[in-house]
C-alpha cells in the first residue's frame, strides 16, 4: 500500500467519522418491483445519486474460486462497504440488493426467466434517476489462471462513462495493483446492465477468482475493504 493511499484513506475516514458523529444521516426504504432502493434522507430525484449494484445473487452465484467461494458474496461485501462510505460522505445512494437475493419479480418461474427479470429490475433502478452515477461490482474468471488485475468496462450510451472508467482503473493501479496494465474497455450488449444504462455507468471487474493469488486476496475481508475504498475514492473523484 503506497504512502499516498494511506494518507488519502486516513483523511477520508477522518471526514467520515465527523459526518457519522454528527448524526445527520437518516435512511428510507422504497420498492421498485423486487429491487431494494435505499437512500439517505429525502433524495432529490433530480439530484446526483450513486446507484450501486453487486453482480449475481440468490440462485446465481457467478464465478467462483477453486475452493468454491462464489463471486456473489464477494461482490456484496465490497458493495456494502462502498455504500456505507458513500452514505457517510453525504451521497444519496441506491442499491439493487443489500443481501443474498435475486431481485426478479415474484411469480416468475424458471431460472432463465428469473435471471431476465432480475436484470430488467437492476436496469430499471440504474435508469430511474436522470442524474445518477452507476457502478456494478463483479469479479472475473478465465480458463488460464495466470491472468489477474482489475478492469473497468463502460458503455457508449453516456459520454461520461469512459472518464468514470478511467478514473476507477487508475485508482486500482495507484492503490492496489501497480503492475496492472489493463485498459478500460467498451462493453457490448452481453453486459446488459452496463450497455443499456443511460447514466454514467461502469462495470468494475475487481480481479480474477481463477487466479489463486488474487482469489486469496479477494476472499479476505481486509482486502475487500481496500477494494471498496479504491472504488469509493474513484466515485468521489468522478462526482467532484
Amino acid at each position: 500500500m503506497s504512502f499516498e493511499f494511506r494518507k488519502y484513506r486516513t483523511a477520508v475516514f477522518s471526514a467520515l467519522a465527523v459526518l457519522a458523529s454528527a448524526a445527520m444521516i437518516h435512511y428510507a426504504v422504497d420498492k421498485i418491483d423486487s429491487a431494494v432502493y435505499v437512500n439517505t434522507g429525502d433524495a432529490d430525484p433530480q439530484g446526483r445519486i450513486v446507484v450501486l449494484d453487486c453482480g449475481h445473487g440468490g440462485m446465481d452465484g457467478g464465478c467462483s474460486t477453486a475452493e468454491g467461494v462464489c463471486e456473489k458474496g464477494i461482490n456484496l461485501s465490497i458493495m456494502l462497504s462502498v455504500r456505507d462510505m458513500c452514505r457517510l460522505y453525504g451521497y444519496d445512494t441506491a442499491v439493487t440488493r443489500d443481501r443474498d437475493i435475486s431481485i426478479h419479480d415474484s411469480g416468475v418461474m424458471g431460472v432463465r426467466n428469473q435471471k431476465v427479470s432480475d436484470m430488467e429490475n437492476r436496469l430499471e433502478l440504474f435508469n430511474k434517476f436522470p442524474n445518477s452515477v452507476c457502478l456494478s461490482i463483479h469479479q472475473n474468471t478465465y480458463t488460464d489462471p495466470k491472468f489477474s488485475g482489475a478492469q473497468m468496462f463502460y458503455s457508449a450510451a453516456n459520454p461520461e462513462s469512459e472518464r468514470f472508467a478511467s478514473i476507477l482503473q487508475n485508482k486500482f493501479v495507484q492503490n492496489l495493483q501497480p503492475e496492472n496494465m489493463r485498459e478500460t474497455k467498451l462493453c457490448g450488449k452481453e453486459l446488459y446492465l452496463c450497455y443499456f444504462c443511460e447514466n454514467p455507468a461502469v462495470m468494475a471487474e475487481c480481479g480474477f477468482l481463477s487466479n489463486p493469488d488474487e482469489a486469496a486476496k479477494l476472499t479476505d475481508s481486509t482486502y475487500q475493504q481496500q477494494v471498496a475504498f479504491t472504488l469509493f475514492s474513484g466515485l468521489n473523484e468522478f462526482m467532484s
